[in-house]
Order: C-alpha cells, then structure tokens, then sequence
C-alpha cells in the first residue's frame, strides 16, 4: 500500500508517494536526489547516511519514510548553503581533514548536530559527538581538530 507522506527537505516542501516502510536513505538517494546521504551499512552503524530530522542527528537507514509526515530533513546539499557549513568547511580542509570523503557529510551533519547543543565542545565530547561515524581514512584526529576549530571560528553562529 502506497502513501503520500508531505515533508520539508533542505528548506523546500516535498510530497512523496510510496511504501511508507521503505527507509529514508533509498528515498533519498534513489528518489529525489540527495547523493550525499551514502549507503554505508543499513544498519545504522557506520554514519554515513546521517540526515539531520528535525534538526536532531538521524541515521537516515533507520527511518522509515512513513514516519516523515510533517518533519524537515536537512542532507549535505541544503547544509552546504549556510555560513555554518562555510565555517565547517574551512576547518576541514585547513586541517586536511578528508580523504576519501565518503563518511564526510555524514561527519559534517554530526559536527553541526553537536555544535547547535554544544558550541564550545571539549575534544573528548567532540569525539562521543561524531561516534556514530566510522571513517577509515583519517584516524579522527585531523577531525576533531576541525570541529574544535570550527567551533571557535565560527563563535557566534551556534
């Protein structure tokens, strides 16, 4: 059974219609779009496809598409329109913090997620912060290092 679930993503109001128990990463990608979400895991482990769901950190995997009525989502492609993305941007790549880059929106969008609670976070939070990331490149330091410099760059926008 199909149904029309109205949501808002990036900031534009969105009618999909579909099974309401297919998840939110394959909607997402797969329907409208939102590369940036990356299909990592399926099983809410490794980050990759984290979304911001009404502005809370969600592993995009785990939602059903039902559940969206009524919510915003927010992917890396509306994130990156904003002075806080310019601010995380910056950070990373001053700190060499990406390599690959597939784990990076993810990573990104859990930056912002703990920045909107937490503006001035110590490393030890910023690293429980980012947790639910896996990246394999990097090591996390030079990541850490990014959002702790974000953070006091960008004083102020959180």
């Amino acid at each position: 059974m199909n149904v029309t679930v109205d949501f808002v993503l990036n900031g534009d109001a969105v009618s999909w219609q579909g099974d309401p128990a297919r998840k939110l990463l394959d909607v997402l990608r797969d329907d409208l779009g939102q590369t940036s979400v990356k299909c990592g895991c399926r099983e809410g482990e490794c980050g990759a496809c984290s979304v911001l769901l009404d502005g809370l950190l969600a592993n995009s995997c785990l939602v059903a598409a039902g559940r969206l009525a009524g919510s915003e989502v927010t992917t890396m492609e509306g994130f990156r329109t904003t002075e806080r993305f310019k601010v995380l941007d910056r950070a990373f790549a001053s700190r060499s913090a990406v390599q690959c880059g597939y784990c990076i929106p993810g990573m990104v969008l859990s930056a912002e997620a703990l920045l909107s609670q937490n503006a001035r976070p110590t490393a030890e939070e910023v690293r429980l912060g980012i947790s639910g990331n896996l990246c394999r490149c990097t090591g996390y330091n030079a990541i850490v290092d990014a959002i702790l410099d974000a953070s006091k760059e960008g004083e102020g926008l959180w």
